[in-house]
């Protein structure tokens, strides 16, 4: 194992960019079932790299990444461009430029009150002025190198370079409700990326349903709804409904779901939950009830930190400083969820996720 990781880690040139595409996975649907789980690069290669950048983009290509994970969110200008929120100060150097300090505000996005700076109050040029910087630097103090080098990539971007590698795109629409509140919908502009360039590779994800809906009467590509540990759909919230996503995964919500997405996007705890001490228990049927509906099961996020991994697949000594970003049996943990049967995994480290789906195919 250890000399296979080595292997793929060893394709990735200092600077994140491509040596080499490893493998490539056929387009999942229901009809693959009993094939190789695909690797989903989550936001790339979030591990290695500054998120949602083309060097993370990169590393998660040269790592083996079936499918690379943009989440999309839209300028003043309405384009689309790659950032895990809208609200972008924990991702870019924003603070740091006094011309655009008079653009920090407060808006409420999904209910709740946010305070920052928002991609819709700026240009894609504007936008483009700005570097990314890592998001979560204590737990990936490495990734604070890349600090200052990328810029903030477009959708189209994003998509010109999976192409050139011939791997998936697998956008996620960020927001859908409060983007279509300010009058810049999210599904137009995505949908003209990825016709204009006949993408076929790709599947397009959401949290909320109603946008996923909409898709579903103008793509043929593979839809999937995303759906938390708790909480509900903003679109569901929005209209009143007391529904959530717990009624989403019975037999009924699986039903309706299947009537318009080709797959489910779970929390891992929806497939292999953990007590109190945030160790795993007993398996859910989520996966099997999944299945019989014809709807893949990808779980996200597979990450190589022990804080980020359930309690029984920690290593090393709780004690020590770097106990919790230092890297537990996230081998051990993505093989027990590819026994579970999932279809695919969002992972921070592509190259770990290639290497077990690699050795449990040989």
């Amino acid at each position: 194992m250890r000399r296979l990781l080595a292997s793929v880690l060893s394709t990735v040139l200092v600077g994140g960019t491509v040596a080499v595409v490893l493998t490539q996975t056929p387009s999942a649907t229901a009809e693959r079932r009993g094939q190789a789980p695909i690797v989903i690069g989550h936001r790339g290669a979030s591990a290695h790299r500054p998120e949602h950048t083309l060097l993370s983009y990169e590393a998660a290509i040269a790592m083996g990444a079936d499918y690379i994970e943009p989440d999309l969110v839209s300028t003043k200008d309405h384009v689309l461009v790659a950032r895990h929120e809208n609200e972008i100060s924990g991702t870019t150097d924003v603070a740091a430029h006094p011309e655009f300090a008079d653009r920090r505000t407060t808006k409420t996005v999904d209910g709740r009150p946010v305070t920052g700076w928002f991609t819709e109050d700026f240009t894609l040029a504007e936008l483009k002025t700005l570097r990314a910087k890592e998001r979560v630097p204590d737990l990936r103090p490495d990734n604070t190198a890349f600090d200052g080098l990328a810029e903030i990539p477009t959708f189209e971007e994003v998509v010109k370079l999976a192409l050139a590698h011939g791997v998936g795109v697998y956008p996620e629409t960020k927001h859908p409700t409060y983007f279509d509140s300010i009058g810049l919908s999210l599904e137009e502009p995505l949908l003209d990326v990825l016709n204009r360039y006949r993408v076929r590779k790709a599947y397009i994800q959401s949290f909320e349903t109603a946008n996923l809906r909409e898709l579903r009467g103008r793509t043929r590509l593979p839809l999937i709804q995303l759906i938390t540990y708790g909480g509900a759909p903003y679109d569901w919230v929005a209209a009143g409904s007391t529904r959530t996503y717990d009624d989403m995964v019975k037999p009924d919500g699986l039903r309706e779901v299947a009537a318009y997405a080709n797959g489910i996007g779970v929390d891992t705890r929806r497939v292999v939950p953990v007590d109190t001490s945030g160790a795993t228990t007993a398996p859910t049927t989520l996966v099997a009830d999944a299945h019989r509906r014809r709807l893949d099961v990808h779980v996200w996020t597979v990450r190589n930190e022990n804080t980020q991994l359930p309690a029984d697949y920690r290593l090393g000594d709780p004690a020590s400083p770097v106990f919790p970003r230092a890297m537990g049996n996230v081998m051990g943990w993505l093989s027990r969820l590819i026994e579970l049967g999932i279809d695919g995994a969002f992972c921070d480290d592509p190259a770990m996720g290639r290497a077990v789906v690699a050795k449990r195919s040989a």
